[in-house]
């Protein structure tokens, strides 16, 4: 039976998190791209943390949504609309459109470290020093707000880092594959969301996301 209160209270835990992470994200693409030669993003308005800008109707709204219901509020992902970015302006394109890549996922482990720094060293903490109210009303809010935006974070770095393009690992698997390989491989990339798709509704993407997302969890407690 659907919680109705959960999936809200979900919702509400999850939204900052989701766009801060996905905001981000897209922001990196440019920013690297913008500093090794490719002014695409910029030219278009999308080197922003204005999360309006990266917005996309079904990856950003509908997908989390339909996330947080079919799951009752346990579970929520989503993206953002990709940030254009013009391989021919670069340098080396190969090399320059996987560092590009790369910056994506990232960031957004480095997100996930910041917020158990955050959680770990400010909020928990301040516990000891607030009333009761304090705590229920802002610092329980706060911790489920930071561990969402660790989970959320280091499960859109794993995703991404699936080697199929377009998706970020896939980019940078051609930057490091030889000239002709690389182009051979390329060429899948229109193809690329349909694959992931259904090596997600077969269950294989997981063997590969999962691993990556205890890897990053363990990595996180060093922290």
């Amino acid at each position: 039976m659907m919680d109705i209160a959960n999936i809200v209270r979900q919702l509400a835990i999850s939204a900052l998190p989701v766009l801060i992470a996905i905001t981000f994200h897209e922001v990196s693409h440019g920013f690297v791209a913008n500093r090794l030669g490719d002014p695409t993003a910029k030219m278009m308005g999308r080197l922003t943390l204005n999360p309006i800008a990266h917005i996309d109707p079904v990856g950003t709204i509908l997908l989390p949504l339909m996330m947080i219901v079919l799951t009752n509020g346990q579970f929520v992902f989503g993206y953002a609309k990709p940030v254009p970015i013009n391989p021919s302006n670069f340098k080396d394109p190969k090399r320059d459109m996987a560092i590009s890549a790369a910056a994506g996922p990232i960031t957004n482990i480095l997100l996930a470290i910041l917020s158990m720094l955050i959680l770990k060293f400010i909020v928990i903490p301040s516990s000891v020093f607030f009333p009761g109210i304090v705590t229920t009303t802002v610092l329980k809010p706060l911790t489920l707000m930071l561990t969402s935006s660790i989970i959320f974070n280091v499960v859109l770095a794993a995703f991404n880092l699936i080697p199929i393009p377009p998706l970020d690992g896939g980019r940078v698997l051609v930057g490091f594959l030889p000239h002709k390989q690389a182009v051979s491989y390329s060429r899948i990339e229109p193809y690329g969301f349909i694959i992931v798709i259904v090596l997600i509704y077969l269950g294989i993407a997981n063997y590969f996301v999962m691993p990556l997302v205890r890897l990053f969890l363990a990595l996180l407690q060093l922290f």
